[in-house]
């Protein structure tokens, strides 16, 4: 049995896993100093991928039930700190505690643990007649490397761990370096019940990441981020022919058919844009609409953004937060005033919010802009939705499709007989009807083209953290 889970506070928390010489974080939306992260070397990195190489093995060695009892008592460890994790997620972030965000967050993370420990891989019998008998099976990689995102740091990350424990990996994390806190005290919080040795996060540069993603004792390696990036974990894992499940770049466009209710639809049009104040890969990022409801649905959406609350995340009264860092704000000013000058129509928003914040941009829709301006055809990764009319539902599906990019679609319509038979047509890995964005964690997930590649959740997860064997006889 494991033991008693310590219960500790936010301060307590960030005690255990900040450095007092460490690299100062700021929180998000007041840019006061939160704590100081740790800045871990290749050496730190090449330790730990040690220890958990000696880990594997012992850990492979407990099975598969008792792997899958500690994954529910990691839940149980998540829980029991969701409050403290939520509030450092927050200030780290920047997201809000309330609506799809931070304890929203925290409760996806005990949520997947869960499910990933109830997931069954059983063997596959391939053969079994005259001929003879054979089966597939899943055996572990061995050391599986997870590099996380600042967006979504702690559900990310609980996605990368969880299928490789529960398929007897170890695990080396490398957080993002905006968020390392709140990654390092989950980790914290999940190792008072692992074994030694079997999880571990380093917090470190790119230098760092880079190493990871090339070290020779790594088989296998997770990466969520730009697509950018992903190009370069690619070119880094070559060395050691490490596998690779890459969830990349999204830049998700939905298409709202003419018979389609804008007052209807459009608080879930909104979220699925504007989750997480718009920076999530498989986020609504552009969206289509038929000319005969085009100025209905930007009224409604331009109506909903500005009843939205806007503000620092522990204030519990607000739903949208501040972009997370300063770069990314550059990205999204830059493509907004671009549209501006092309002649988009600001409906709402289209500038920051000083008055709440360094960081803040306020929650914009833009109408009358086409394919080919930037903030169409770029990741804006921000709280900004372009809105493109059409008038022919061909166009509209070309439209979607011309990128190369692949997350996530979706259509809205009255009749799903009619979404069903646009949804086919469209090219990315998962397509929603009459929503976006929303994930099971037993739906696979995962990107086409420029997004990445391999699957996650399910059983499908599972054996993309595996690898396998065909055993005749």
């Amino acid at each position: 049995m494991s033991e008693p889970v310590q219960m500790l506070d936010e301060g307590a928390l960030l005690d255990r896993v900040q450095a007092p010489d460490g690299r100062e974080i700021l929180d998000a939306a007041t840019r006061e100093v939160i704590g100081r992260a740790p800045v871990h070397t290749v050496a730190d990195l090449d330790a730990a991928v040690d220890r958990a190489s000696a880990a594997q093995p012992g850990w492979a060695a407990l099975g598969h039930e008792r792997r899958s009892e500690l994954l529910l008592a990691a839940a149980d460890a998540v829980e029991a700190h969701a409050e403290p994790l939520a509030r450092l997620l927050s200030r780290e972030q920047g997201k809000p505690l309330n609506g799809p965000n931070a304890r929203f967050e925290l409760g996806a993370c005990a949520a997947w643990l869960r499910a990933t420990a109830g997931t069954v891989l059983d063997p596959e019998v391939l053969v079994d007649d005259e001929s003879g008998h054979a089966e597939l099976v899943y055996k572990p990689v061995g050391v599986v490397g997870a590099i996380g995102p600042w967006n979504w740091p702690l559900m990310i990350g609980v996605w990368q761990i969880a299928p490789s424990l529960r398929m007897g990996n170890t695990v080396v994390v490398k957080p993002s370096e905006y968020t390392p806190l709140s990654v390092l005290a989950m980790v914290s919080v999940l190792n008072d019940v692992l074994p030694d040795g079997v999880l571990a996060a380093v917090s470190g540069d790119r230098e760092v990441g880079a190493r990871l993603a090339a070290h020779p004792g790594v088989g296998k390696v997770m990466f969520t981020g730009s697509t950018a990036t992903g190009r370069k974990v690619i070119e880094a894992s070559a060395g050691n022919l490490a596998r690779l499940t890459l969830e990349l770049g999204g830049n998700d466009a939905g298409i709202v058919l003419p018979d389609a209710d804008p007052t209807v639809i459009a608080q879930d049009l909104f979220w699925g844009a504007f989750v997480n104040t718009g920076q999530t890969c498989a986020a609504l990022k552009r969206l289509y609409v038929h000319d005969s409801i085009y100025e209905d649905v930007v009224a409604e959406l331009a109506a909903v953004a500005e009843q939205t609350p806007m503000g620092p995340g522990l204030d519990e009264g607000n739903v949208l937060g501040p972009v997370q860092n300063p770069q990314q704000l550059a990205i999204v000013t830059r493509l907004v005033d671009d549209a501006r000058a092309r002649g988009a129509r600001i409906v709402t928003g289209g500038g920051p919010a000083p008055e709440l914040g360094e960081l803040f941009y306020r929650a914009t829709i833009v109408a009358d802009v086409a394919d080919g301006v930037p903030l169409v055809d770029e990741e804006q990764f921000g709280p900004v939705l372009p809105v493109i009319g059409y008038h022919d539902v061909e166009d509209a599906i070309g439209s979607a499709n011309r990128l190369d990019v692949g997350l996530g679609a979706s259509v809205w319509s009255g009749d799903r007989d009619r979404a069903r038979a646009v949804a086919d047509r469209l090219q990315a890995g998962t397509v929603w009807i009459n929503s976006h964005g929303g994930l099971h964690p037993m739906a696979p997930f995962g990107g086409i083209k420029g997004s990445g590649y391999g699957l996650e959740f399910g059983v499908e997860g599972l054996k993309s953290v595996a690898v396998p064997q065909v055993i005749h006889g």
